[in-house]
């Protein structure tokens, strides 16, 4: 009795799973495919190139300090060699600050991405929303994001169809 009372349990989650809809889209090809995707990522590219150059120059500045007291360093009294110290690590440190300030976890850049590219990105997940809601699947994987997918059939792909609800046809 158990084993047909399983038997038929099994069968019935088989068929639900076999009656159920998949497909994938590869989410880079369609931020590519957006002109103000472009934009935006050549906007956070200048940007993080500009705070990049600016971190580099700071950190010139402290290694010039430094070499500048490693050459001075036998001329100086005791004193007058901690304040040198304490000033390098002072600029050392606030170098590493403004470099946090401009990439880090919720620093300017990752702001400004958040502000530029996040807008576009839901407008993206919105249409693939609608696209699984109209199609009546169940999943939609994102070929560009999961390195497990080792073949896909592109006649399951959606992205063209993704990219002509937002209004960019080919």
């Amino acid at each position: 009795m158990k084993k047909v009372i399983l038997s038929a349990i099994l069968s019935l989650l088989v068929g639900t799973l076999m009656a159920q809809k998949f497909a994938f889209v590869d989410s880079d090809y369609i931020l590519k495919k957006i002109p103000s995707y472009k934009a935006a990522q050549e906007q956070i590219d200048k940007l993080s190139a500009q705070y990049q150059k600016e971190i580099e120059e700071k950190y010139a500045e402290v290694d010039k300090m430094y070499q500048d007291y490693q050459a001075e360093k036998v001329l100086l009294t005791e004193e007058m060699r901690k304040k040198r110290e304490d000033d390098v690590i002072a600029k050392e440190r606030s170098v590493k600050e403004l470099q946090v300030k401009y990439f880090g976890k919720d620093g300017l850049l990752f702001k400004k991405r958040e502000e530029l590219i996040k807008p576009i990105q839901d407008q993206v997940f919105n249409a693939i929303k609608e696209l699984a809601n109209e199609g009546g699947y169940a999943v939609i994987f994102d070929a560009s994001a999961s390195p497990n997918m080792l073949y896909t059939n592109p006649r399951y792909d959606k992205s063209e169809e993704v990219l002509q609800k937002l209004g960019y046809n080919q």
